[in-house]
């Protein structure tokens, strides 16, 4: 619904940047509300304005602490130009409707860091222009909000080619960066009366889990989020910091197999896959998982995509581990895991789906999209053609291998990792080290298939694999020197998919 701006109000601390946009009004012959230094400016431009003054029959009274916090203001914002109501009642008590609201905010953060003033910081508080920002934002169907000097530019580019009309897409999107600036503003102003407590994280979860401890006992630590609409705890302690890093890799792990017809158990050690399989039943699945790393599963955190039955109770109550997850157990499945009571059983209730990834560092946070899907393409590009059975190991251990640390290996047969190495130094040690599992367990290398993280920058990754039985490989490719490789499994009549798709994990 497109609409055209017939008056606008404005009230801004930065100026730098604002002339084009009132000119712009002033062209198109848009009324104009402004107060205080805004209005100066406009006038100095010889441009006409009304004093927001006029419309509320107040001055500018607490030294500049009430202004536009008035009916008249914010009845001409917030009023529904769809609602008969709202019209009748801003006729009968002479609201004008406003269209485009053009409201900073007091620079609270530039104040913070250049004075330790209370009194000054204090009165950098802005009270009227959040309002006004968020009444604006609100009624995004009728109103245009500015919130930021950064978004002058967009806005004279609007007025400018769309001749002071606006489409229902553009006022929504300008609202939703309003909502995004008044949220960072507020959490700038709870961190000023709460120094101790820094997190990027408060404005959206301002009643947090504060943990036991961190990572090590000496640290503090805190959760942001809602676990509850993820898991519903069936049993054993609270949660610890380290666990919840375990369960939040095992879950994104499992959640990889939602389309696997068959059950798959995973086992998860400081986030790495220590032991996954894939088999007709749950048990099978467990015992599986299991044999791929028996020592790393002690104290593990173990996950399954289907309800754990009382066999596989049985089973898994013989070894220590921390947190089991699965979408349902079994009530005599129950009774056997909560003989320990300090065990933590999840019964998970909905898949993670996460839109974004957040990792501290430096003075900042870095933020990604997830790491979705498995490759790109499938590029057969060795000495032969994948079998069947070959192409399901394949796709397996290229998806066990996205959850390794980098540099990553992952060795796969029958849909059971048999070997694994994550975060070496070398792409050459992660298949050593993998091989060094496979035969610590007593596995038949002789069949299996290789899954690496990224591309083999040499051949010697592809010659180690081929002599301890390896016979296919699943790879990203994209190295200077994938010929080297590629001839090599041409030569030994050996499979290699190249996928397109590199998956470091650090």
């Amino acid at each position: 619904m497109t609409k055209k701006i017939q008056s606008a109000l404005i009230s801004v601390f930065y100026k730098d940047g604002l002339e084009p946009v009132v000119q712009q009004l002033h062209q198109q012959g848009i009324t104009i509300y402004s107060t205080g230094g805004t209005q100066s400016f406009i006038e100095k431009m010889g441009i006409p304005v009304v004093p927001v003054e006029n419309l509320t029959t107040y001055p500018s009274i607490l030294g500049g602490r009430v202004k536009t916090l008035h009916p008249s203001v914010f009845g001409g914002i917030l009023g529904r130009r769809d609602l008969e109501q709202d019209l009748q009642e801003m006729k009968q008590y002479n609201i004008p409707e406003i269209d485009l609201v053009i409201v900073d905010l007091y620079p609270f953060e530039e104040t913070v860091a250049s004075t330790t003033d209370e009194k000054s910081i204090i009165e950098k508080i802005d009270i009227g222009g959040p309002s006004m920002i968020r009444g604006a934002a609100k009624n995004f169907k009728d109103v245009v909000v500015v919130a930021a000097k950064t978004d002058y530019a967009y806005l004279e580019q609007l007025l400018r080619e769309q001749s002071g009309a606006t489409t229902l897409e553009q006022r929504k999107k300008l609202a939703a960066r309003a909502f995004e600036i008044v949220a960072h503003y507020d959490a700038a102003i709870s961190q000023y009366f709460n120094p101790t407590h820094e997190n990027y994280f408060q404005a959206s979860f301002p009643n947090p889990r504060i943990m036991r401890y961190g990572e090590n006992p000496h640290q503090t630590g805190v959760f942001f989020g809602d676990l509850e609409k993820i898991f519903n705890q069936l049993n054993g302690k609270e949660l610890s910091y380290n666990n919840l890093v375990d369960v939040d890799a095992a879950v994104q792990l499992i959640d990889e197999f939602s389309a696997e017809g068959t059950a798959v158990f995973g086992i998860i050690k400081h986030t790495n896959v220590c032991g996954i399989a894939s088999r007709p039943t749950v048990k099978e699945a467990w015992d599986a998982a299991l044999a791929g790393d028996p020592e790393s599963a002690f104290g593990g955190v173990l996950v399954c995509n289907k309800t754990i039955d009382k066999a596989t109770a049985d089973a898994i109550n013989e070894i220590f581990f921390e947190v089991l997850i699965a979408p349902a157990f079994d009530e005599d499945a129950l009774a056997v895991l909560k003989s320990k009571k300090n065990r933590i059983l999840l019964q998970q209730l909905s898949t993670l789906k996460k839109k974004e990834e957040f990792k501290a560092v430096l003075n900042g946070v870095l933020a990604q999209q997830p790491d979705n899907g498995n490759y790109e393409k499938w590029e057969e590009t060795g000495g032969r053609q994948t079998t069947e059975a070959e192409k399901s190991d394949l796709v397996f251990a290229n998806l066990v291998c996205k959850h390794l640390k980098s540099n990553a290996i992952a060795l796969v047969k029958n849909k059971q990792l048999i070997g694994k190495g994550c975060g070496q130094t070398s792409r050459v040690d992660a298949l050593r080290h993998a091989l060094e599992k496979a035969k610590q367990f007593n596995f038949d290398l002789n069949g299996a298939v290789l899954a690496s993280d990224a591309f083999f920058p040499f051949n010697d990754c592809v010659q180690i694999g081929h002599a301890a039985g390896i016979v296919a490989f699943i790879q990203p490719g994209g190295s200077v020197r994938d010929k080297d490789s590629i001839e090599y499994c041409v030569e030994h009549k050996l499979a290699m998919v190249m996928t397109g798709l590199r998956h470091f994990k650090h």
